[in-house]
């Protein structure tokens, strides 16, 4: 599968609008949501993901960089088969979905209005497939730029990833797909949340911070940049035309 396959409506975008996911689009850190809901099919009485989420917290205290905590939770899966991963994230997400607060409503609005204008609507994630693709359907958009775990002969996940899709790669990536899909990165937008999304944010002509980080909100105030609130709420009902993402048949 190749993450930077896009649908026949990208060959046609003169602009490309790229979205970071967690507490940007949606309410939440999803990788560890959805762990949550993986161990507790695993037979987890809650205690567990406690455990897991107060070594993540220690690692972050103690200025571990995101993309290691990143590579340590795709270690967490080593051994299982990704097909079983997917199917897993694609529950958690049509769980999810269901909730009061489930995304951000200004930015998931912001992307909408992207997709109707004709531009290419990219997620840009450290997160994964089985949870993004559902999400990308939901919302109608084109590409996935996400981390992308290794996997050995029998399909499984090594416990390792190509690269983790944090911080500078974030910005990397969307500095390629640009490059491939001979856009204008001036004509370009970006949304964003956390200050690991600045180097991202800057690759772009028209960048958006979403919420109230303090970094981002002081480079937005000093560089007129717009800023979103972070206001939750329900996923809004589909519209009538979605785009839709290639399926694995046509990306060959």
């Amino acid at each position: 599968m190749n993450p930077q396959s896009a649908d026949n409506g990208s060959a046609r975008a003169a602009r490309a609008a790229f979205f970071d996911v967690d507490e940007t689009l949606v309410n939440t850190k999803s990788m560890f949501h959805f762990l949550r809901f993986w161990m507790a099919r695993h037979g987890d009485d809650g205690s567990g993901h406690e455990a897991v989420m107060a070594d993540v917290h220690r690692a972050a205290a103690a200025g571990t960089h995101r993309s290691e905590i990143n590579r340590a939770y795709y270690r967490r899966f080593a051994g299982v088969p990704y097909e079983a991963l997917l199917e897993a994230g694609r529950e958690w997400w049509q769980e999810y979905r269901r909730g009061p607060a489930a995304v951000v409503v200004p930015a998931w609005a912001a992307a909408t209005r992207h997709r109707k204008a004709g531009d290419l609507v990219v997620l840009v994630s450290g997160s994964f497939r089985g949870i993004l693709e559902p999400l990308a359907a939901d919302l109608g958009a084109h590409r996935i730029l996400c981390s992308e775990p290794l996997l050995d002969s029998a399909g499984r996940l090594t416990g390792e990833v190509v690269r983790p899709m944090i911080g500078s790669v974030k910005a990397d990536a969307v500095r390629e797909t640009v490059a491939e899909l001979d856009l204008s990165a001036a004509d370009c937008s970006c949304y964003g949340d956390h200050a690991s999304d600045l180097d991202m944010l800057g690759t772009v002509g028209n960048p958006v911070v979403v919420g109230a980080d303090r970094v981002l909100l002081e480079r937005a105030q000093r560089l007129d940049w717009p800023v979103l609130p972070a206001t939750p709420g329900h996923l809004p009902s589909p519209d009538s035309s979605p785009s839709r993402l290639l399926t694995a048949a046509e990306r060959r």
